[in-house]
């Protein structure tokens, strides 16, 4: 495939609209497990569950720890009318970057209000791709009054109310910043990460905080063209230390998402060793072509059509072994997407 002739129709593939999950599971970790080896193609069915049979001692598992904040407001423009505002990215102070709806109502001057005027905003600018730079004016500490006013910004293909905001959240959450989770994560429990750690597996965490870059659609038909929105990160030193031991003793690194192989990759070395990052942002796009230096293994979820995460996974094990992988678990009847199952590509 030449690299520099991507299409975004090279991946597309047909997905029933029900096996879009709707709602998590009841047991975290009772998700199914699609296992690919890069090197053959060969496809292994197994349950989340199964997976430190698949890990090895003096592996590197790397989680992101980042946190979904209540990030979708809805409130009202002068004379009532209804408006709403996602959250993507602090920018410093109380200035925000957000997608607004309607998006062309929505303008530089506006004046809106949320919960009856207990969060108020007033519109900046427009930004590159539709965004709003907005600035907030409020009484009290910020972050109470986004938990009392603010929803969880489920992605537009959910259209069941999610009764438990803590299954959008993994397990090991800590850093508030995210508009969307790192869904692969969402399949662990504390239970199967000990499991994992007793079998001489390290668990080292990073920071990406999700935003726009990760989840906007490719609109060109030309993949090169596309433009990755950039996202907050951060990796200390100590997590760090732990990701190159393994590295260095000759253990693999295995990403947990895509969003911690993208922190990972922006910021390694050619010889794939982690620096400790304070604070960076990446718009790093990792298509078919990538050589990547961080990461050995990943665990995902189901992605889009069309989208960079499918991309990102199609650069990591081939085009046509990803598709075909898709393909059986469609056959299969996994369910795809952020409340959905997982996959394993080693």
């Amino acid at each position: 495939m030449d690299i520099n002739k991507l299409s975004k129709k090279d991946f597309d593939y047909e997905l029933p609209k029900r096996l879009i999950a709707q709602t998590p599971l009841a047991e975290r970790s009772a998700s199914r497990l699609l296992v690919l080896e890069r090197a053959t193609g060969r496809i292994w069915h197994r349950r989340f569950a199964d997976i430190p049979e698949y890990l090895n001692k003096g592996d590197c598992l790397v989680l992101n720890e980042t946190k979904v904040i209540p990030a979708r407001l809805p409130g009202q423009r002068h004379r009532g009318a209804a408006v709403e505002l996602l959250l993507l990215k602090n920018t410093g102070g109380d200035r925000w970057e957000a997608l607004a709806r309607p998006g062309r109502k929505i303008r530089p001057g506006d004046a809106l209000r949320f919960g009856s005027g207990l969060l108020r905003a007033r519109v900046l600018e427009i930004m590159e791709g539709g965004r709003r730079l907005v600035e907030f004016e409020y009484d009290g500490v910020f972050q109470e009054i986004l938990d009392a006013l603010g929803e969880t910004p489920l992605p537009p293909y959910i259209s069941e109310k999610l009764n438990d905001k803590t299954r959008y959240q993994t397990v090991y959450a800590k850093n508030e910043g995210s508009a969307a989770a790192p869904t692969a994560g969402l399949h662990f429990t504390e239970a199967l990460l000990e499991s994992v750690r007793a079998k001489g597996v390290a668990v080292a965490k990073v920071t990406l905080h999700v935003g726009l870059g990760t989840f906007r659609p490719v609109k060109e038909d030309n993949v090169l063209e596309h433009h990755m929105h950039s996202e907050d990160f951060f990796i200390e030193q100590e997590q760090a230390d732990i990701i190159n031991a393994a590295r260095n003793s000759g253990g693999r690194v295995i990403s947990v998402g895509t969003t911690s192989c993208r922190a990972l990759e922006a910021c390694a070395a050619p010889d794939g060793r982690i620096p400790a990052v304070r604070a960076a942002s990446t718009d790093i796009f990792i298509y078919p072509g990538y050589r990547f230096k961080a990461i050995d293994a990943l665990i995902t979820n189901f992605h889009l059509p069309e989208s960079t995460l499918i991309m990102l996974v199609s650069a990591l094990a081939g085009r046509e072994a990803v598709l075909n992988a898709y393909r059986e678990a469609v056959a299969e009847e996994y369910r795809f997407f952020s409340f959905g199952d997982a996959m394993l590509i080693m």
